[in-house]
């Protein structure tokens, strides 16, 4: 049967950066841009591949309200020599008033007409070509790209302050299911086929966090899935860890030393958690599920802790390249229309723009200069915690059906199942009597996870509705999808 395509979403924003001169700067500025602040997990999406597409996106955007802002200012030359002309009594000078300003206008049109449709013709390329949606665009600043592909295996995350609040797990979506499994006695040793005790081999959180993730794929079923220790870090006190934050003028590393993701699980520190992380991505990428755990072992009891939570389809904002016109009249009607349209307000606009953007890039630098500033003389200490991820801001439950909700559900309870499954197996393998976990595994299999398709909404525990917002709606602003800078990029 036909299958939606792996890298989907990925090439869904890749071409909608083409369309949507908001979405683009916003990527740009977030995945290339200066900053201090952590960025959240790629969760699916080629981050390369969408700074590529959206720095190509905003140079063309940049390239015509330049050239429209020297037009803009031939317009109003012409009309004040055709006013002179007029008022002289010099026809010839009178005609420049004419015809001058009707020249500058088609030139505008014929400006906006081709940026629209090398946008469109961009937009439909990533759509349908069979390449890889990074080779599409030229690459951005290598030192980005490095940093970008290094999210792809993120080992640790610092979260904003503001998150410990409610959650670490920054970016990953609605919340689902937070709770502390029932604990289970591991001080006992198994009994002998043969009669007596079996000896106990020892073993440590680390060791069941592995155990776990190097099988849970086979036995949840779930392939693709994606198991990987990463640890969570406090983001006012990120500056603590000299391996994540070597530079502190600088955003923080995404990948760390083995050693420490495993002393993050052994001996948690100030605000510094490592968690086992299960990610199962849905057909297309159109849905995320994540499941967090956490091995609590203190003699002589062991149990987890436990947290899923789910990002619905991108919402519809994303659908628009989908009804690009591509039938040749069609597109030769819809492009005139637009730029017959669109002209006037883009010559009109294309120096308040121009000027805008300006502001906004620096009052940016203006506060990372403050800030670091602050940092080396003053040593304050600064929130480098992500706030959201790029693919739960642009998210929307509006836009999930039946099958991602079923879906949902299938993979949170074949996550539980696996870990289960896991961990017993483990414990048999350590010669560990695992009659306490059975009774413990009688009360956690009873636990439901509903989804609920609910417009801008949480789903909490039992898939009640908390009627405050998705975890990560975005802030505004360096960090955002737009409005005035917040008061950390």
């Amino acid at each position: 049967m036909p299958q939606y395509r792996k890298d989907g979403v990925t090439r869904r924003l890749c071409a909608s950066v083409h369309v949507d001169d908001d979405f683009a700067f916003e990527v740009d500025r977030d995945l290339t841009g200066d900053g201090l602040r952590a960025i959240g997990l790629t969760l699916g999406v080629n981050y390369v591949a969408l700074a590529r597409h959206a720095r190509v996106a905003v140079r063309r955007r940049e390239a015509l309200d330049r050239q429209l802002a020297w037009l803009g200012l031939a317009l109003l030359i012409a009309l004040l020599v055709g006013l002179s002309g007029l008022t002289s009594g010099n026809g010839s000078v009178a005609q420049v008033g004419l015809y001058g300003p009707l020249g500058i206008l088609a030139a505008c049109w014929w400006l906006v007409h081709r940026a629209q449709s090398q946008a469109r013709a961009r937009a439909q390329q990533v759509l349908r070509n069979p390449d890889k949606a990074e080779k599409l665009a030229p690459p951005v600043e290598p030192e980005a790209e490095a940093w970008l592909q290094d999210l792809k295996r993120a080992n640790v995350l610092p979260y904003a302050d503001a998150a410990a609040l409610t959650n670490p797990f920054v970016g990953s979506g609605s919340k689902i299911k937070e709770v502390v499994w029932q604990p289970i006695d591991v001080s006992k040793p198994a009994e002998a086929p043969t009669g007596g005790k079996l000896p106990m081999k020892p073993f440590d959180a680390v060791d069941l966090h592995t155990y776990v993730a190097r099988h849970m794929e086979g036995i949840s079923g779930l392939d693709g899935l994606r198991a990987r220790n990463r640890l969570y870090v406090l983001g006012s006190n990120a500056y603590m860890l000299g391996e994540l934050v070597p530079d502190r003028t600088r955003r923080p590393r995404a990948q760390l030393p083995k050693q420490l993701v495993q002393a993050g699980l052994l001996n948690p520190g100030a605000g510094m958690r490592t968690h086992l992380c299960l990610e199962r991505v849905g057909e297309g990428g159109r849905l995320i599920v994540s499941l967090y755990l956490r091995a609590i072992l203190n003699q002589p009891s062991l149990t987890w802790e436990v947290a899923a939570y789910a990002i619905p389809p991108l919402s519809g904002r994303f659908h628009r390249v989908d009804r690009l016109p591509v039938a040749p009249f069609d597109r030769w009607w819809s492009l005139v229309s637009y730029a017959t349209t669109r002209t006037w307000p883009e010559l009109s606009g294309a120096l308040g723009r121009i000027r805008e953007r300006g502001r906004r890039r620096r009052a940016e630098a203006r506060f990372l200069k403050k800030a670091r500033r602050d940092i080396t003389d003053q040593h304050a200490i600064y929130d480098y915690g992500a706030l959201d991820s790029l693919r739960e801001r642009h998210a929307d439950w509006d836009e999930a059906g039946y099958a991602e909700r079923i879906d949902s559900q299938d993979f949170l309870f074949r996550l539980q199942q696996g870990v289960l499954t896991a961990t017993e197996k483990f414990l048999q393998d350590h010669n560990v009597d695992t009659s306490s976990f059975d009774k413990a595994q009688q009360i956690i299999s009873n636990q439901t996870y509903n989804i609920e398709n609910v417009s801008n909404s949480n789903l909490g525990n039992q898939g009640q509705i908390n009627n405050n917002g998705q975890q990560g709606s975005g802030p505004s602003g360096p960090q955002g999808g737009g409005g005035a800078p917040p008061a950390k990029p």
